[in-house]
């Protein structure tokens, strides 16, 4: 087996800078997912002549295995040869920390995964140890080392700015000023790490891999400690001006209720995050002195047990975000609205979500029968890490070390 950045550097020159472009965005998308010329055309924007050529080059140079077409030559599915190169994703949450690692000739549920319930909510250099020691057995784990890492993605679930790959001001806690887990892992691994809004990337795994691939404009929402939304059109991230696209959970769904961490009143996360659900839960039970649940996991464990209280806190957190998504459908009219997170572990969020979400919106926008969906994150926890590890590779496009 060899390397990407090796084997691509023995390539002959393009002809033009842009065809040398255009050849490395191609393998790269090979890397995220294999798939068929034309599966690789929608996915990187290019036509699919552009896309041929590319192939017939990396075949030729023998990183793709020869393609068995179908029908008018497009059909057939394009994969690398086996390869030394790991690919690497990092969900770093308040109190749940996910790192995925897959050698990048492995399909993309061929993953190895760490998982720690410590999260970031201690601070980032407390957490910074073990988060290294975690990617570093995911890696052990595919059979590879440290220096066989090609890519490595970051998602956190905090405001990124896109021109800068810092946090958007307010830097919320457990974030401080000059902490920087891009540069610290990045410089660790010897690669150019790349980061962004776990929401952001949660949209990106589910546009990638779930069924619904094909759909032009996905929302995806998680729903755990916090409350975000990321949004994806035609294929790309909608970010905005300084990152802030999609921070759902700050929209004001009450202008008399609870200050919000963010320094706002009756953001939606002061009535459906983590601490609001626990702390209503809580409130309910002081009537008949037992004892509460100190974490979300409890109370979604008890929902599922039937308890009463924690049933209807998890419908009534679900009709809350499904008339917050009803605005939003209004305002993008999206192909596929997916749920995700630690809440949409339990049916319920869905179920209340579904009832505001058509009794709110426009009919047209949530119609039965046409092609919006309303639906469960398929890839569940693991969808921030996926997405990172997509964003760590299409962010070697452009970088120096990547293959070229």
């Amino acid at each position: 087996m060899g390397k990407l950045r090796d084997l691509l550097g023995e390539l002959p020159k393009a002809v033009t800078p842009t065809r040398s472009t255009n050849r490395r965005k191609v393998l790269l998308a090979i890397a995220i997912k294999a798939g068929t010329q034309v599966d690789i055309a929608r996915r990187t924007m290019l036509s699919q002549a552009t896309v041929s050529a590319a192939v017939r080059e990396l075949v030729t140079a023998g990183l793709v295995p020869e393609v068995k077409t179908e029908g008018k030559g497009r059909g057939g599915r394009v994969s690398l040869v086996p390869v030394d190169d790991v690919g690497v994703g990092v969900h770093l949450g308040w109190n749940h920390t996910m790192v995925v690692a897959r050698r990048l000739d492995k399909e993309f549920d061929q993953v190895s995964v760490r998982v720690s319930a410590q999260g970031v909510s201690k601070g980032w250099h407390r957490a910074l140890p073990e988060v290294k020691e975690m990617i570093a057995e995911a890696i052990e784990e595919t059979g590879r080392r440290r220096a066989d890492v090609l890519s490595l993605g970051i998602a956190l679930p905090r405001m990124i700015d896109p021109r800068t790959g810092g946090f958007t001001p307010p830097i919320l806690p457990p974030w401080r000023p000059g902490d920087d887990p891009a540069g610290d892992l990045g410089a660790w691994l010897g690669v150019r790490a790349v980061i962004d809004n776990d929401a952001n990337l949660g949209a990106l795994a589910e546009q990638t891999y779930g069924t619904r691939e094909n759909a032009e404009t996905v929302v995806y929402v998680k729903a755990s400690t916090g409350v975000g939304a990321g949004i994806i059109v035609h294929n790309n991230v909608l970010r905005g001006h300084r990152g802030m696209a999609g921070e759902i959970g700050h929209l004001t769904v009450d202008p008399d209720g609870a200050v919000c961490q963010c320094g706002g009143r009756g953001c939606l996360e002061t009535v459906m995050g983590a601490d609001a659900l626990i702390a209503q839960v809580r409130a309910a039970r002081t009537r008949n002195s037992a004892s509460g649940p100190e974490t979300l996991e409890q109370v979604i464990k008890a929902a599922d047990e039937q308890d009463a209280v924690c049933m209807r806190v998890i419908q009534d957190a679900g009709r809350r975000l499904g008339h917050s998504l009803a605005q939003l459908c209004n305002l993008l009219n999206p192909d596929l609205v997916v749920v995700g997170g630690q809440l949409a572990e339990s049916r319920l969020l869905l179920e209340g979500c579904n009832e505001t979400l058509r009794r709110f919106a426009l009919p047209g926008a949530v119609a039965d029968g046409g092609a919006f969906t309303l639906a469960l994150s398929e890839l569940g926890t693991r969808a921030e890490p996926q997405g990172a590890l997509v964003l760590g590779l299409r962010g070697q496009e452009n970088a120096g070390s990547a293959p070229a």
